[in-house]
């Protein structure tokens, strides 16, 4: 039974994701959406989920670690977002928490087929999370964030907003983000995250030279999946956001990303002795 888990709910990070999940859909989208979905997705995130992993059943051989990675992205539905059966597609102004199903989605069968996907995902989260944070074990929610933090509206304009924010002359002007984020309050300051945890991420991470904010960029918000699992298993888990540039060789918003194995590595190290040294 595992007693780790690592989840990546925006783990669909290549093109071919994209893809896949476009080719099942029937109604019509924005011809630039595929845009949104590189710039808008959690690019070595699964990389990084996985070699922490790793690390830990290297260090303890006897240990059961869980890596949950959702491959449906988060352009059409997003597996982080507390969803109901009837919600209806919807946008987003500048600063708000983007949408659980996006207004492009305009086809009824496309938004069965959506929530259907969300549901499944969610029905399996909710069991691994029970096995191991309802057991007494611990999670990481395990994000990756853009350099800087751009605000405005999620709507069927967002590829050409955002390509109007990061034009050369513009894009210093936005906040640049810290390089690690430890997400652990609620919007009021409550704390849901583990204590051990946060203390020793911030413990090994800042040993490494890396840069953290404690809820930075954002709160662990009411709408998301990380907020209710954080809430049913107060103390049990952890949401961290890492900033992007760190994680692939080459931050490029509108193209593919790969992570960078080194990049990765250099995160992972550190991340997964936080976690040993949390879990005793």
């Amino acid at each position: 039974m595992p007693t780790l888990l690592l989840e990546v709910p925006h783990g669909a990070t290549r093109a071919e994701h994209y893809d896949a999940l476009r080719r099942a859909l029937h109604g019509s989208f924005p011809d630039d959406l595929r845009d949104f979905f590189f710039v808008n997705t959690d690019v070595g995130a699964p990389e990084l989920a996985l070699r922490v992993g790793l690390a830990v059943v290297a260090a303890q051989p006897t240990r059961c670690v869980a890596v949950l990675r959702c491959l449906v992205p988060r352009t059409f539905v997003d597996c982080n977002r507390v969803i109901d059966a009837d919600a209806r597609p919807t946008s987003s102004a500048a600063g708000e928490m983007t949408p659980g199903v996006h207004a492009w989605v305009k086809d009824p069968g496309d938004l069965e087929f959506l929530l259907a996907r969300y549901g499944a995902y969610r029905e399996l989260a909710e069991s691994l999370y029970e096995s191991v944070c309802g057991r007494g074990g611990l999670a990481l929610m395990v994000h990756s964030y853009a350099p800087r933090s751009i605000d405005v509206p999620v709507d069927e304009h967002i590829v050409a907003s955002l390509r109007e924010a990061y034009r050369p002359e513009k894009i210093g002007s936005w906040p640049l983000r810290a390089e690690v984020d430890l997400i652990a309050d609620d919007p009021e300051g409550k704390m849901l995250a583990s204590e051990a945890l946060v203390r020793e991420v911030q413990r090994e991470l800042g040993g490494a030279g890396l840069g953290l904010a404690r809820c930075g960029a954002y709160a662990l918000h009411p709408t998301t999946l990380a907020h209710a699992f954080a809430t049913k298993y107060p103390g049990k888990t952890l949401c961290l956001e890492v900033r992007r540039d760190l994680l692939v060789s080459k931050f490029t918003p509108f193209a593919e990303m790969p992570a960078d194995a080194q990049k990765v590595e250099r995160l992972a190290r550190p991340l997964a002795r936080a976690v040993l040294a949390a879990t005793g």
